[in-house]
């Protein structure tokens, strides 16, 4: 896994061993941020569940102001911290190592992101918590886009009872990249 475009561009990445994180292919993350690249200019871009901060890291390379990196996971937090300092990116990142959730209410009384990206655990509905806990919060306003990498099966049906909109997905062959905001 390596940095894709950018100031950081082709910097190999650590990442966790084992199980426990699935990082977004190179292909996957150059789709993404392709279709991200002429609005990341100076954006606040936070990433959930960001396991080797590979996300953050290609947002702060091809412009992010800034990144917000959550992660709960220690082996991953320093993972994190690694690849940034390896990136030369880590005066312009903010580590959490905390969950999600916990850092959307420390966060709530800032600024609103650009760009909310999530990649959690698939089927255990923490997408879901994350946008419930969203609501209401300086985190986010009626430009924030947030962004949810999940798995083919993963329902979002309920996003419009929570205020939300789909504006469109973008499916592969085993995930899809949701892209919801505020209705």
């Amino acid at each position: 896994m390596r940095v894709i475009a950018g100031k950081a561009r082709s910097i190999p990445l650590k990442t966790v061993e084992g199980q426990d994180t699935r990082p977004t292919t190179d292909r996957i993350k150059e789709t993404l941020f392709n279709m991200l690249q002429n609005e990341l200019a100076d954006c606040l871009f936070v990433d959930l569940f960001s396991g080797s901060g590979s996300i953050g890291i290609e947002a702060l390379s091809r412009g992010a102001r800034k990144a917000i990196l959550v992660e709960k996971d220690p082996r991953a937090v320093a993972c994190i911290k690694e690849n940034l300092k390896k990136t030369k990116l880590e005066n312009e990142a903010v580590v959490m190592a905390t969950d999600a959730v916990n850092a959307i209410y420390r966060l709530d009384g800032g600024e609103p992101a650009d760009f909310i990206f999530m990649d959690p655990p698939y089927n255990q509905q923490l997408e879901h918590q994350v946008l419930e806990a969203l609501k209401g919060t300086t985190l986010m306003d009626e430009y924030t886009t947030i962004i949810v990498e999940a798995d083919l099966k993963t329902d979002f049906s309920y996003v419009e009872d929570l205020g939300y909109e789909i504006k469109k997905q973008k499916k592969y062959k085993t995930n899809q990249h949701v892209f919801i905001e505020p209705a």
